[in-house]
């Protein structure tokens, strides 16, 4: 008994010193917004052991030094003489600086010091030898993040466009933006919606299909969309949306919702709307989202449409789930999915991008301190780690603008989405960053369902992959290498212009969108990202019909009626309108 006792009370004690030292991360969390110092301070460390040990490292950045003051000199000497000088050159292109009030004496000056300054500390933090490639990538971050802090666009003495502008009104711009500073202030404080999103109503402007909720759980709702064409083609469509994000980014204005554009092409259409996630949900994890997701809606979309394939397509990590589900799906046997379409999502994590700067076992440490203390990881969190990544755009612009010059920015219906955050409960959000992003278990055979190990290689249907240009949250080679593992009877892979939304949400006609599209049959040749780029055609405009033509071409050939709105004689009843009472939940 004494044995017993003493083992228990061991075990009692390191459970409450493993406490502490959970709330004091999720304190240190709350202070540093999620990002983990230890990291930063082990770059440091690493860049700083390396570069003392490299003289010839310390000569070129000496030499730098020289360079970067005689450049400065003599561009000061011809800016001195009073004639229009711009500060950019093809080595100093800033957009920031394009304007003509930063071509006259001191502003061009300030503005070229600023460049090279910016310039010399990039170069002071790359290439050491001996450096992790990780935290040579971390050390840029940091500089980069300190020179966009430290523009000359930033502050009201230093920008001639703020001065001419407060002259010009005689101060009211700055009136404008303290006020507006106050406002976004008490917002953070208190809560409230966006300036402008006002004018972007969930079920009114946006998100404005029509429709029914056919079936909801404790977890999604599922909508089913009203026909508008006098036929239809016979299989449906279920579109898996991701649960870090409302479904209504497919949804958006009727000029760019692809939603819209499916049933008006004759297309049923399913749409998976999350639950926004609230404490008491702090346990659902990944099979949740599996079960209670992909496998009910397949079964509500099966009742509804019965004896039918189904075309099933994933957007960001919701494709990422997607192709779990199918993985598990083609494991046991089921064939309900007749082929897959994965939208900007990876299955290979092994190069996640920028995003890899937020992934380590410090960093993932922290977030599930703080998850497990508060249950959710917040919108505000992974909002702040995206905006630090386009620090310019998504920050020090848009403050400049308010602020400064006192103008909001014009919403349009996708910022009025990305304003609109959800949660992620505490177990799910952590199997996801540990299981995919940091032990990239998907690719590598380990990742369980349900207590089953499943392959990726079980995808044997048709698959239809889209990755965009410019992508920092799913890096298009990233989503490229899904041809690796799967072994479907075709393989599709489109390559768009832009981003990971503005990309994808194109519309059915963009004039500034080009993509490249290329099928590989089964048994032929796989290239590689770079060889793929190199060998494929570029086509002008929206990447949608490409899609669109796809779907057709593996859809059956005759055309039916519209299927009933649910079917009640299975459960699936027709409730509430569009788009239902999950995706207004804040």
């Amino acid at each position: 008994m004494t044995e017993i006792s003493q083992a228990d009370k061991s075990v009692g004690t390191r459970d409450a010193f493993e406490t502490v030292d959970r709330e004091f991360r999720a304190a240190l969390a709350r202070m540093t917004g999620g990002i983990s110092l230890q990291d930063y301070g082990a770059a440091f460390s690493d860049w700083w052991l390396h570069y003392i040990t490299s003289p010839a490292k310390q000569m070129a950045v000496q030499q730098a030094v020289v360079n970067s003051a005689f450049d400065l000199w003599m561009f000061t000497t011809q800016a001195m003489q009073g004639q229009p000088l711009a500060p950019n050159d093809p080595g100093h292109r800033d957009q920031r600086f394009s304007g003509d009030a930063w071509q006259m004496f001191p502003f061009n000056v300030y503005a070229r010091a600023y460049q090279n300054n910016a310039k010399f500390l990039q170069e002071t933090v790359s290439g050491v030898d001996g450096v992790q490639e990780r935290n040579a990538e971390m050390m840029g971050f940091a500089v980069q993040q300190l020179a966009e802090a430290a523009s000359p666009a930033n502050y009201p003495g230093t920008n001639p466009e703020v001065i001419q502008l407060t002259m010009q009104e005689k101060g009211a711009n700055l009136s404008r933006g303290w006020k507006h500073f106050l406002e976004d202030m008490e917002r953070t404080v208190k809560g409230g919606e966006t300036p402008g999103t006002d004018n972007f109503r969930v079920g009114k402007e946006i998100a404005a299909t029509p429709g029914k909720v056919v079936f909801k759980n404790d977890l999604m709702e599922l909508i089913q969309y009203s026909p508008t064409t006098p036929d239809v083609y016979a299989e449906p469509v279920l579109i898996v949306p991701a649960w870090i994000m409302k479904y209504y980014i497919l949804d958006l204005s009727p000029r760019n919702s692809m939603v819209k554009w499916l049933v008006d092409s004759g297309h049923t259409v399913f749409m998976i709307s999350w639950k926004n996630p609230s404490v008491s949900d702090r346990d659902v994890g990944m099979d949740d989202y599996v079960r209670k997701g992909v496998y009910a809606a397949l079964d509500a979309v099966s009742s509804v449409v019965p004896d039918r394939k189904i075309h099933a397509v994933g957007y960001c990590i919701g494709g990422t789930l997607l192709a779990i589900a199918a993985a598990a799906l083609g494991r046991k046997g089921d064939e309900r999915i007749k082929d897959v379409t994965m939208f900007a999502a990876q299955t290979d994590f092994s190069e996640p991008g920028e995003l890899s700067l937020f992934i380590s076992p410090s960093q993932l440490a922290m977030l599930e301190a703080l998850m497990l203390k508060e249950g959710v990881l917040d919108s505000s969190k992974m909002g702040a780690a995206f905006a630090m990544l386009r620090a310019h755009d998504l920050l020090w612009q848009p403050a400049v603008n308010a602020y400064l010059k006192g103008e909001r920015a014009g919403m349009i219906d996708l910022m009025a989405w990305n304003a609109d955050g959800t949660r992620m409960p505490a177990k799910m959000h952590t199997q996801y960053l540990y299981g995919l992003y940091l032990n990239n278990d998907l690719s590598h055979d380990r990742f369980q369902v349900e207590g089953e190990t499943i392959h990726l290689s079980d995808i044997t249907v048709p698959m239809f992959v889209v990755g965009t240009e410019t992508d920092h949250v799913a890096p298009w080679k990233s989503v490229y290498k899904v041809d690796r593992y799967v072994q479907c009877s075709e393989f599709t892979f489109l390559l768009t212009s832009g981003g990971h939304n503005a990309g994808i949400i194109s519309g059915p006609a963009h004039p500034k969108r080009r993509h490249r599209l290329r099928t590989r049959k089964a048994g032929e040749s796989r290239l590689t990202a770079d060889k793929w780029f190199e060998s494929t055609e570029v086509t002008q405009g929206s990447w949608w019909p490409t899609w669109g033509s796809w779907l057709d071409a593996h859809s059956s050939p005759e055309r039916v009626a519209p299927p009933p709105m649910g079917a009640p004689a299975k459960g699936y009843l027709p409730a509430a309108d569009a788009p239902g009472a999950y995706v207004l939940q804040r």
